[in-house]
């Protein structure tokens, strides 16, 4: 018979639009053919096509390993499948690379492009189900990692995030926009609508970054036919924490993202205009390999212009319409990395006018959330908890939190960046802290120490704001 759900697409929009916390959607996709989509699946349907692999070592660091600091290969999934299983490789691309040591990611792959020449798998994936007309595979990323892969702490500047996990589990640490301030916030490596954290989230170093230890870890493990919600402005670090991981996700615009924009111009005009004009040390990757290349002045000056004249032509929204999305037809989606084009579909922009203050809203102001067995809220881990704790259970009862301690709209490119590739067995390509070159003295400031304040996101939010008023004027 016919699959029921147990929301209606109505009602999952809903939730989805207005839910200021993380959830996990339960039951909502078991008649979904992406659910098959397991890497020997993906292997056979790619067939001998290669894609790119970023390879980070297992060894806990305190420095996060961001993308400037892995290794590059181009494999098969074949390659990674029998890479994976420990089986010796004495040639092709992971051989110089020790299972035991490294792990690999095929991570932020566009759907649309690597089965361009397979467009009926895009129906694969049904995002209409969670209130999404037309919303497919084609709107969607896709990920496959080896145990011990992971993200690095970060924060979209746009829009909020649905993932389902397909094949093994991953382990997701996320923490409000409230906590920003305990995340040490940086734009270096520089990446467009991604805010990193200085921290890293599995190994911190309490010492260098201190008020980490006010932050209030949500921490869940999202088990395959499972979907996650990440709402706008939350942090998240995400691990593999199973042999072999499949996930897929889309990124869903909201009105905010007009004013995010400018946000993002602003930030990209000082970060570029300054680490420009500084003399290059060697080694100081500030770029991140998603980005093509440091863009001129004139560029980015005309992309503020642009994301200030498309904040003006949309109709403004009151804070009481905060949970409507400004895009749904399927003319307007794209995904999170592609979305810098500005402009407005008429009748369908709306934008928040809202100070970006990094604070949920109040209770009483969002509709009444259905939680229960199949909408289970990721809820604090309090200090008392411990590590082995589950706050949060699936809908069989077991344990969504974990058992032990532990991509982004508005790009400019289309592709990636060539990266280096690194031959070398026992370190990464790129082994350079993000905000000091190897020598620099702990008492010197950088330059990515004054970008830290100069584009700090409540400072850029201030900025963005006084210049629309201007603007306005």
């Amino acid at each position: 018979g016919e699959d029921v759900k147990p929301f209606t697409p109505e009602n999952t929009k809903e939730i989805v639009m207005s839910l200021q916390q993380p959830a996990v959607f339960c039951n909502m996709v078991s008649n979904w053919p992406a659910l098959h989509w397991n890497a020997e699946y993906l292997s056979a349907l790619l067939g001998g096509r290669t894609i790119q692999f970023r390879l980070g070592l297992k060894t806990m660091d305190l420095v996060p390993q961001f993308e400037t600091r892995c290794s590059y290969v181009k494999a098969t999934l074949e390659e990674f499948l029998a890479w994976s299983c420990g089986q010796p490789c004495v040639s092709g691309p992971f051989s110089c690379y020790e299972y035991s040591k490294y792990w690999a990611y095929a991570d932020y792959k566009y759907i649309a492009r690597i089965f361009e020449d397979k467009p009926e798998v895009f129906q694969d994936i049904r995002w209409s189900d969670f209130g999404f007309p037309g919303r497919s595979g084609k709107e969607s990323t896709l990920w496959i990692g080896s145990e011990g892969a992971n993200t690095p702490c970060h924060l979209d500047s746009y829009g909020c995030n649905l993932v389902l996990q397909v094949q093994g589990r991953k382990r997701w640490h996320l923490f409000a926009p409230g906590d920003t301030r305990f995340l040490y916030p940086t734009r270096i490596p520089y990446e467009e609508s991604s805010v990193f954290s200085k921290v890293n989230i599995a190994n911190p170093d309490l010492k260098r970054f201190p008020e980490f230890r006010n932050a209030t870890a949500h921490v869940v493990t999202l088990s395959p036919g499972q979907v996650l919600l990440v709402p706008r402005h939350w942090w998240h670090y995400v691990e593999s924490i199973d042999p072999i991981t499949v996930s897929i996700n889309s990124w869903i615009e909201l009105d905010a993202d007009h004013e995010a924009r400018v946000e993002e111009a602003i930030t990209r005009m000082l970060v570029c205009a300054i680490k420009s004009a500084e003399n290059p040390r060697d080694g100081d990757l500030w770029l991140n390999p998603t980005e093509v290349e440091a863009t001129s002045h004139e560029i980015n000056l005309q992309y503020l212009n642009k994301a200030v004249s498309a904040y003006f032509k949309c109709p403004k929204a009151s804070v009481s319409d905060w949970a409507c999305s400004s895009s749904t037809g399927a003319e307007q989606r794209t995904s999170k990395r592609k979305k810098r084009e500005i402009g407005c579909e008429p009748g369908g922009c709306r934008f928040l006018t809202r100070e970006f203050d990094f604070s949920t809203f109040k209770a009483e102001k969002l509709p009444k959330i259905p939680f229960g067995p199949h909408l289970i809220a990721v809820l604090p881990q309090s200090q008392e908890t411990s590590s082995a704790g589950a706050v949060a259970l699936g809908s069989d009862g077991s344990s969504l939190l974990h058992e032990h301690a532990g991509g982004h709209f508005g790009k400019l490119h289309c592709t990636r960046k060539p990266l280096v590739m690194s031959n070398d067995c026992d370190t990464p390509a790129h082994q350079v802290d993000s905000d000091s070159s190897p020598n620099a003295s702990p008492t010197t400031l950088s330059t990515n120490d004054l970008l830290d304040c100069l584009v700090n996101p409540h400072v850029v939010n201030l900025v963005a704001r006084l210049l629309l008023e201007r603007t306005r004027v």
